[in-house]
């Protein structure tokens, strides 16, 4: 019973970390659900990383090229040199808020909170899709912005990938890039996530392996795969329709987290 809640714990932070319904969101949710009680940092770092690694399998080719162009000479080093720092530009204000405010936001993640952003989320996903599609290339300006939206989804119950995704959009970027970026761009995050949590777990090694190592085992491979299926569907998703049915179910889903929460 106990590998069961872990796999199920592992298939929300796979699923969620990638879908815009919130990934901090959802487990903070699902832990009050199945009624458990203090968050398992070393279960914690291992979901992350292989969320992490899902985005490496799925843009190993676009990464596989900037890493290859960025050393090179001429037009193409300029372009992979200067999306490599729109990237890095795009992880600032995350870090500012991640780093400055870390223990007032964990402080939040209560259902009632969660139920709050979630509806936020919401209204995020309807006006970002009744923005007109668009063509402008990625700058700096555009960059911080998306990286703004992310700072934003820190707060448990707003959506990365929708407030990145977004957010793109609203500023004019292509759907195809929006998805891209996001994706892309949350590998830095998503990194600097689970180095903190690590930290902590070296901080408190009480906390080290308090549950079962096949439920961990269970439950990182159940995020892996799931965060690589969740990341591949959304990039098609975000091309060809869009994120109605999402909002849709994070308004009923935060509206329920308010009533019962």
């Amino acid at each position: 019973m106990e590998t069961l809640l872990y796999l199920l714990l592992g298939l929300v932070q796979g699923l969620t970390e990638f879908l815009p319904v919130s990934s901090s969101g959802h487990l903070t949710l699902g832990q009050a659900l199945l009624g458990l009680g203090e968050e398992d940092l070393t279960f914690t770092v291992l979901v992350h990383a292989a969320t992490a690694l899902s985005t490496v399998v799925v843009f190993r080719q676009d990464m596989g090229a900037l890493i290859r162009d960025v050393l090179r000479a001429g037009h193409e080093g300029s372009k992979a040199r200067t999306y490599t720092g729109l990237l890095l530009l795009s992880a600032v204000p995350a870090a500012v808020v991640g780093l400055g405010f870390k223990d007032a936001i964990e402080a939040l993640a209560n259902p009632r909170f969660v139920g709050a952003m979630l509806c936020v989320t919401a209204a995020i996903l309807y006006l970002s899709q009744r923005a007109t599609a668009g063509t402008k290339s990625l700058g700096a300006f555009r960059a911080l912005g998306i990286g703004l939206a992310q700072a934003c989804a820190i707060l448990p119950g707003i959506s990365r990938s929708g407030s990145t995704i977004g957010a793109a959009l609203m500023l004019g970027v292509s759907r195809e890039e929006a998805a891209r970026f996001s994706f892309l761009m949350s590998l830095i995050p998503i990194g600097g996530a689970t180095l903190l949590t690590l930290k902590d777990l070296m901080e408190a090694p009480a906390q080290a392996a308090t549950g079962p190592w096949t439920g961990y085992i269970v439950g990182t491979l159940a995020a892996f795969v799931s965060g690589w299926i969740a990341c591949t569907w959304m990039i098609r998703l975000v091309k060809r329709s869009n994120l109605a049915g999402f909002g849709a179910y994070c308004l009923a889903a935060g509206i329920l987290a308010l009533i019962f929460g």
